[in-house]
C-alpha cells in the first residue's frame, strides 16, 4: 500500500500502509508495541472466555472483538500519546475499553451482570454507559447512536474552547444509517475536532458490504462532506497508529477526518448469531492467517522487539489474569435489587 499523509491531504480518499522495513513513526517506541503486544493478548483471552461463559449460560451476549485488536489498540495508542482526546468506542470495542484501564475483574463483572460493574452499575448491555474517569462515553448499542452523541461533544469542546479532539468508532454496518450522514455533515459545516474511526469487517450482521452500498471504500464518503478519508489497514497495529496520529492533529487544527480499518470479524455479529449461514468457510480461514493476535507478536520476535520466552510469559499471565476475574465474578452477588430505581426520574 502506498504512503499518504493525513494531516496535508486534500478532502478524497487515500490509503495509508505502511513498509515493514520503515523505521517506527513519531513517537512511537519499542516498549509501546511490547505494551500493545501484552494488551492483545490479554483483551483476546478475555474474549474467549467472554464467549465461553455465554456457552455456560453465565453470560447473556457479547459482541466479540477477534480480529478487530490492532485496529482499536493502534488508534487509542495515537490517542494515548496526545494525551487530550475523548473516545466514543462501540459495543465491539473491548480491547479500547481494556486498554484504557478496565480490568478484567471489571469486564467480567460487567458481562455477568454483577455487583460492582463501572459503566452502568449493571442496569443496561455489557460495558454499556459511561466511564468518565476514563474519558469514554457509550450510552447504548444502537447502531450509529455514537456518532451523533460524538459530534455534539466536539461541538461542546469547540465552544469551550477546549483543545480535546474526539474519537468516534464505529462499523461499517453503522455508516448505512442515516445517522452517521447527520453527524458527518454537521461535523464538518462546523468544522469540529473529531476523528470517525470505522472498523470495517465487511459484515453489518449477516449483510455483506457489497449489499451495504456500492462504493468499495466507505472512506470515499467522506470527499461529499469536504474532509479527508483514508483507507488502513486495520490488521497493522502500526499503520492504525500513525494514520490516527496524523488525523487528530488534523482534526484539532482543520476540521474532522474519517478513517476506515479493513478489518476481519472473526466470530459471529454477537453469541446470538451464527454466521455458518451466510459466511464462507474457507475465506474464514484464509482470513484467520492474518489474526494480529498470532502475526503481530511474531513480527515482534522476529524483529528482536521480544523473545518467544517473554510473548509465552504474556499469555500465560492473561490466563490466569482471565481465571482470577472469571472465578471473582462468578462468585459476587447481583445488584440490590432496591437500588432498581435509583438513578431514573420519578
Amino acid at each position: 500500500m502506498t504512503q499518504a499523509n493525513v494531516t496535508d491531504a486534500e478532502p478524497a480518499i487515500a490509503t495509508v500502509g505502511r513498509n515493514a522495513e520503515a523505521p517506527l513513526p513519531a513517537g512511537l517506541t519499542a516498549d509501546d508495541l511490547l505494551e500493545v503486544c501484552r494488551q492483545m493478548i490479554l483483551v483476546r483471552a478475555m474474549d474467549e472466555r467472554i464467549w465461553m461463559m455465554n456457552r455456560q449460560g453465565k453470560v447473556p451476549i457479547a459482541a466479540s472483538c477477534q480480529g478487530h485488536e490492532a485496529a482499536q489498540l493502534g488508534s487509542l495508542l495515537a490517542a494515548q500519546k496526545d494525551g487530550d482526546c475523548f473516545l466514543f468506542p462501540y459495543y465491539r470495542d473491548l480491547a479500547v475499553k481494556m486498554a484504557v484501564g478496565l480490568t478484567p475483574r471489571q469486564v467480567m463483572l460487567s458481562f455477568m451482570g454483577k455487583d460492582g460493574e463501572p459503566y452502568s452499575g449493571a442496569r443496561q448491555f455489557p460495558l454499556q454507559g459511561a466511564d468518565l474517569p476514563r474519558n469514554i462515553i457509550q450510552i447504548s448499542n444502537v447502531v450509529a447512536a455514537g456518532l451523533t452523541q460524538s459530534v455534539g461533544y466536539a461541538l461542546g469542546c469547540k465552544m469551550l474552547g477546549d483543545d480535546t479532539v474526539t474519537l468516534c468508532y464505529f462499523g461499517d454496518g453503522a455508516t448505512s444509517q442515516g445517522e452517521t450522514h447527520e453527524a458527518m455533515n454537521f461535523a464538518a459545516i462546523h468544522n469540529l475536532p473529531v476523528v470517525f474511526i470505522c472498523e470495517n469487517n465487511k459484515f453489518a450482521i449477516s449483510t455483506p458490504q457489497e449489499i451495504q452500498m456500492v462504493v468499495s471504500d466507505v472512506a470515499a464518503r467522506a470527499e461529499g462532506y469536504g474532509f479527508p478519508g483514508f483507507v488502513i489497514d486495520g490488521l497493522d497495529v502500526i499503520a492504525c497508529y500513525e494514520a490516527t496520529r496524523q488525523a487528530i492533529e488534523h482534526a484539532r487544527t482543520v476540521g474532522p477526518a474519517l478513517i476506515e480499518m479493513k478489518v476481519e470479524r472473526f466470530m459471529p455479529h454477537t453469541t446470538d448469531d451464527d454466521d455458518r449461514r451466510y459466511r464462507d468457510r474457507d475465506a474464514l480461514d484464509a482470513a484467520r492467517q492474518f489474526d494480529p493476535v498470532a502475526v503481530f507478536p511474531a513480527q515482534m520476535v522476529e524483529q528482536g522487539i521480544v523473545t518467544q520466552a517473554r510473548v509465552d510469559e504474556f499469555r500465560a499471565d492473561a490466563q490466569s489474569q482471565v481465571n482470577d476475574a472469571t472465578d471473582f465474578a462468578d462468585a459476587a452477588q447481583p445488584p440490590d435489587a432496591s437500588t432498581i430505581y435509583d438513578h431514573l426520574y420519578v
